[in-house]
């Protein structure tokens, strides 16, 4: 079982999307265990206080150390436990959530997620607490509440047995570092739009080469950094070859 524990000031926030769909159900069939913190039951003083001014002024108010240190080390695994734990910051300073990132973090038995807020968190729980930060993209929110609701779906649908398809996040876009090819389903006919007449033709070899050559054209056609990167067969660069030849990367 992967456990994910969840440091933040606004708990109420995760009830819905962690108590819906697939998250809901790993759950329920312990795949996963998702436990929300409210930090201030982790502050030293009467007021439950977890921010406070930033030394040297400046605008804004800054999460204090004590609360968030303490609340770590309550969660941590014991010392001669062997779970493979990871405490992560969500930050906007951190590295960028990918695909790969995500199937690293799947591999681990615990991870803490520490939801920042406001100005940010005192410098000394990035140095000496955390293990990792985690962004989202390179823009900035009101809070760590969203991204770690995205690391933990993106993260729990990769551990095993949570998707109902074992093999379906293989084919996810991103999985190899390519975009997924079209996917279409019934009626075969909709307002006089058609599915392509290969993937009614019932022959497997057909469909598997022009589900490849849809995904490494969509991929050209939006984000072509990707095939720079992406390990690619023979035949890939034969489809791609033929793909730039018909000049269908633009269209």
């Amino acid at each position: 079982m992967l456990k994910f524990d969840v440091i933040t000031i606004f708990p109420g926030m995760f009830a819905g999307p962690l108590n819906e769909s697939i998250l809901a159900r790993a759950q329920e069939r312990d795949i996963i265990s998702v436990r929300v913190h409210d930090l201030r039951d982790y502050a030293p003083d009467k007021h439950h206080v977890t921010d406070d001014y930033p030394h040297g002024g400046g605008v804004g108010m800054v999460m204090k150390p004590e609360p968030i240190f303490a609340a770590v080390e309550a969660l941590r695994c014991p010392e001669d436990s062997s779970c493979k734990e990871s405490v992560i910051l969500l930050s906007p300073q951190g590295r960028t959530l990918k695909h790969s990132v995500a199937g690293e973090l799947a591999r681990l038995d615990h991870l803490i997620l520490v939801c920042g807020h406001y100005e940010g968190v005192d410098e000394r729980v990035r140095e000496y607490l955390v293990d990792d930060e985690i962004s989202i993209g390179d823009y900035v929110l009101t809070g760590g509440e969203l991204p770690a609701m995205i690391v933990i779906d993106t993260v729990a649908r990769l551990v095993s047995g949570v998707i109902g398809a074992p093999d379906a996040p293989a084919g996810d876009s991103f999985a190899e570092g390519l975009l997924e090819y079209p996917q279409y389903t019934r009626p075969a006919d909709f307002r006089g739009l058609k599915v392509p007449e290969v993937l009614l033709s019932g022959n497997h070899e057909e469909i598997r080469l022009w589900r490849r050559r849809q995904t490494l054209l969509r991929t050209l056609r939006r984000r072509p950094d990707l095939l720079e990167k992406a390990s690619l067969t023979k035949e890939d660069e034969g489809l791609l070859r033929s793909i730039r030849a018909e000049g269908q990367e633009s269209s």
